[in-house]
């Protein structure tokens, strides 16, 4: 196995293909999913339920065209599976805390004083206490 994909590493076909835009293009739009998965730790008061919903329409809009391309190119396919699968979970956690009571939840628990775990936190809480002045 491995000494065939190196026999065709030393190829040049496989030249052709990393010399291709069929190979720097999907590389160049991983960009789009590691920035995704990185927001995935962020807190969901700065998720934008609008581009959240964008980025997943356009990524299997792409993951379509990728797979219907002919050759088929399943660098781009992967890179954006990948985009949509994480925007999927950004919006899913946008929904459950703005329409399903997460901010709620986490506001309760700022006032009780168990959970004050960043800047964006700490601005809830302080708007909470101006609110209640």
């Amino acid at each position: 196995m491995s000494s065939t994909f190196f026999t065709w590493l030393r190829s040049p076909a496989a030249r052709e293909y990393f010399f291709s835009t069929h190979f720097w293009g999907p590389v160049a739009n991983w960009g789009l999913p590691l920035a995704a998965l990185a927001d995935l730790r962020k807190d969901e008061e700065v998720i934008s339920g609008t581009m959240t919903t964008a980025l997943a329409c356009y990524s299997m809009v792409f993951m379509r065209f990728a797979w219907r391309v002919q050759p088929r190119n399943y660098l781009l396919f992967a890179c954006h599976a990948t985009n949509a699968t994480a925007q999927s979970i950004q919006e899913i956690r946008f929904v459950n805390y703005w329409y399903n009571g997460g901010r709620e939840k986490k506001l309760a628990a700022l006032e009780e004083g168990t959970n004050t775990d960043g800047p964006v936190t700490q601005a809830i809480k302080q708007a909470s206490a101006d609110k209640k002045l």
